[in-house]
């Protein structure tokens, strides 16, 4: 997936986007039995300097090929796409690379929405192409809410992951869990696993690398 999105960013090869487009899709109509059935779909907007450097913006790409899908598959769904609604008035710094503080601090600021009338009292759908920490969707869901927004849902079509080292300090073998059931304020029963591990202690050489885990950015 990381493959494909990156061609169409950065390679430009569009006609891929037909296929990441029924995917996002499929994203989009998860949101389907929690969503009112007329929303505005606003694509996070890219600064007009990457604009004319990139030639397209990925995200209004994607949902527009999967609203032609979700008005043949859900009629019943009145989405409007409104690719001006949320401007990004400032070029920020590339996100990759960036901890997720400073991801927040590149990105404060750097939106606002061009026509409070447009988006005032409406159910908004924000989609883009990966969410990684957060930070995009998080920066763009405040300045709509801010302008009036009745509400935002989020939709993208990949979410990232990043390999972070596990630092293993309890030396026991097994791990005894109590899972609740029901609701976390049911007093019954709780039922009880018991997780095997076997955990690898001899570390002497310095330069030995640390196991590795997939953690959600």
């Amino acid at each position: 997936m990381r493959g494909v999105i990156h061609a169409l960013k950065y390679d430009r090869m569009v006609p891929v986007a037909r296929e990441l487009g029924s995917r996002l899709a499929d994203a989009i109509a998860q949101l389907a039995t929690d969503s009112p059935e007329q929303m505005l779909v606003v694509p996070v907007p890219l600064h007009r300097s990457r604009m004319a450097q990139r030639g397209f913006n990925q995200a209004r790409t994607l949902v527009a090929e999967a609203l032609r899908i979700l008005r043949k598959s859900r009629p019943e769904w009145r989405l409007e796409l409104s690719s001006s609604s949320l401007v990004r008035q400032r070029s920020t710094e590339s996100q990759a690379g960036l901890t997720p503080r400073q991801r927040r601090l590149n990105l404060r600021g750097a939106f606002f929405v061009s026509n409070s009338e447009a988006v005032r009292g409406r159910h908004i759908l924000l989609v883009d192409d990966i969410y990684t920490t957060g930070a995009t969707a998080r920066a763009c869901s405040r300045t709509l809410i801010e302008a009036g927004a009745a509400s935002v849902r989020v939709a993208t079509l990949a979410r990232a992951q990043r390999r972070v080292p596990l630092i293993i300090q309890d030396a026991r073998k097994y791990v005894r869990l109590s899972i609740p059931d029901g609701d976390r304020n049911d007093v019954g029963p709780s039922k009880a696993i018991t997780v095997h591990q076997q955990f690898h202690h001899s570390r002497s050489k310095s330069n030995e690398r640390p196991s590795t885990v997939d953690n959600d950015s």
